[in-house]
C-alpha cells in the first residue's frame, strides 16, 4: 500500500528519509549485530547515540552553553507538575491559558503552588492570542507559563509575552523546531517529540543551568528533579532509548534540509497554501484570528457536522488522513509539522477544493 498524506496533530508525520534509515538499522545498528532496541543504555554504542543527538540539536537551536538538555519521559504532561515543582520559590505562578494545555498545565500547577491566570483567551474559543504585553504578573511570581503553540485551537504566541523581568517557561510542543528560536528568552523550554521531531514517548527539556538546583518542593518525586536527570546526563533510569535515536535522526534530516531556517520558509510555504484557500472559499472557513494562527495547526470549519463527516471520510479514501479535529471542538483540523511535503498540502487543497465544488449550490 501506497503511503497517505498523514495529517495527524501526533503522533505525526515522519521524514521519509529518516524511516527508511531506521528500517535499514532495524535489524543490526552499525554492526553493533543487535538493534537499538535492544541495546543496553549504558554501552558505548548508545552513549554514542545520545551524545551525538544532543550535539545536533544545540547545533540546530544554538543552545548556549548554560543550558541543559534533557532527555526524559512523562511526555510534557509530566512537565505540568515538573514545572512548579523545580521552580516554586515564593510560592506563586503566573499562567497565560490559551487552551487545553495551558489550561491543564495551570490546574496541575494549582496543587503544588498559588498559580494565577494572569490572561486568557477561553472567551473566545481560544480562537486568539490575547494581549500579553502589559500583564497583572504577581511581583512575587517564580515564573510565567505559555503553551506557545495550541495544537488543539491552531494559535501560535508570534511575540513573546512582557514577563516583567520573570522567567519565561514554555510548552513547545507543537512549534518545536519549525522556526528558529531565541533560547536565551526562556528559563525553560520544552516538548513532546511526538508531533514534530520523533516517536511518542521522549519529552526533550531545555533548561537554564541555574534553575537546575536541589531547591525544589520538599516532596518532589526523585524522577522529577531535574537535578537528578541532568546529573545523570538523561542516564538516571532506563530512557526511552528507541525514541532518542530516531529524534537524533531527525535532527540529521534538518541540518540536511538547511537547519531551521529552512524549515520555517517550507513551513510558512504550506501554510500560505492551505490560508488562503480557506480565506477564499465559500464551503471552509478557518477558525482563526489571522495574525495569530498557528503554521503547524490549522483547524477549520464547514458548520454543518454531517458534512463535515463526510468530508473527513472521502478525504481518507483519497489518502488524505487524520483530519478530524481535536474531540473538545470538532470540525476539521490539518497538522502540517516539517516532515508533511508541499505535494500533501497541494493534495489536500486540491481535494477540498471538488469537495466545495460539489457541495456548493451554484
Amino acid at each position: 500500500m501506497a503511503r497517505v498524506y498523514n495529517f495527524s496533530a501526533g503522533p505525526a508525520v515522519l521524514p521519509l528519509e529518516v524511516l527508511k534509515e531506521a528500517q535499514e538499522e532495524m535489524l543490526d545498528y552499525r554492526g553493533s549485530g543487535m538493534s537499538v532496541m535492544e541495546m543496553s543504555h549504558r554501552g558505548k554504542v548508545f552513549d554514542g547515540i545520545i551524545k551525538e543527538a544532543e550535539k545536533d540539536l544545540r547545533e540546530i537551536m544554538n543552545i548556549p552553553d548554560n543550558y541543559k538538555v534533557l532527555f526524559l519521559q512523562g511526555g510534557a504532561h509530566q512537565q505540568f507538575s515538573a514545572v512548579p515543582m523545580n521552580m516554586t520559590r515564593n510560592g506563586k505562578a503566573a499562567y497565560i491559558i490559551t487552551g487545553q494545555w495551558s489550561k491543564r498545565a495551570f490546574q496541575e500547577a494549582g496543587k503544588y503552588t498559588d498559580a494565577v491566570a494572569v490572561a486568557s483567551s477561553a472567551d473566545k474559543t481560544f480562537s486568539y492570542i490575547p494581549d500579553c504585553s502589559d500583564l497583572p504578573i504577581p511581583e512575587d511570581a517564580d515564573y510565567v507559563y505559555i503553551c506557545e503553540n495550541n495544537t488543539i485551537y491552531g494559535t501560535k504566541f508570534w511575540e513573546l509575552p512582557n514577563t516583567k523581568g520573570h522567567e519565561l517557561v514554555s510548552d513547545i510542543s507543537s512549534c518545536f523546531l519549525s522556526e528558529p528560536i531565541d533560547v536565551t528568552k526562556y528559563g525553560v523550554l520544552y516538548g513532546g517529540v511526538q508531533k514534530n521531531v520523533g516517536p511518542a514517548g521522549v519529552v526533550i527539556a531545555i533548561i537554564r543551568e541555574d534553575l537546575i538546583t536541589d531547591d525544589v518542593l520538599p516532596y518532589t518525586p526523585t524522577m522529577l528533579k531535574w537535578k537528578t536527570q541532568a546529573d545523570n546526563d538523561s542516564l538516571y533510569n532506563t530512557p526511552p532509548a528507541y525514541g532518542i535515536y530516531i529524534c537524533g535522526k531527525v535532527f540529521k534530516w534538518i541540518k540536511a534540509q538547511g537547519g531551521l531556517a529552512a524549515m520555517k520558509e517550507r513551513n510558512e510555504k504550506k501554510a500560505a497554501l492551505l490560508y488562503d484557500y480557506l480565506d477564499h472559499s465559500k464551503l471552509f472557513k478557518g477558525t482563526v484570528v489571522k495574525k495569530d494562527r498557528s503554521i503547524m495547526n490549522v483547524p477549520f470549519i464547514i458548520g454543518d457536522k454531517d458534512l463535515e463527516a463526510q468530508f473527513i471520510k472521502e478525504a481518507a479514501e483519497n489518502s488524505l488522513v487524520s483530519l478530524k479535529g481535536h474531540r473538545s471542538v470538532g470540525g476539521m483540523r490539518a497538522s502540517i509539522y516539517n516532515a508533511m511535503p508541499y505535494e500533501g498540502v497541494e493534495a489536500l487543497v486540491a481535494f477540498m477544493k471538488k469537495f466545495e465544488e460539489e457541495h456548493t449550490e451554484r
